[in-house]
């Protein structure tokens, strides 16, 4: 997949990858959804945010997560 709406620039962030260059760290959009906002949430709280943005942040994560050991726990 290629992404369009993430970026990343060493001097906004360090480097953090970011929704199209608003200093909207793919991370913050995760989190949100994550702790169960939904879609409207998310864009009715942060009106520069767009659907695809959230979606392809989503996308993004999922595939950084499959390039990388994670550390967990193991089950007792």
């Amino acid at each position: 997949m290629e992404f369009v709406r993430i970026t990343t620039s060493p001097d906004k962030l360090g480097g953090v990858p970011c929704i199209r260059d608003l200093r909207f760290p793919v991370a913050t959009v995760v989190a949100m959804v994550a702790d169960g906002m939904t879609n409207d949430e998310i864009l009715r709280e942060h009106p520069d945010l767009e659907l695809g943005d959230i979606s392809e942040a989503l996308h993004y994560a999922a595939l950084a997560v499959q390039e990388r050991e994670l550390p967990l726990r193991l089950p007792a």
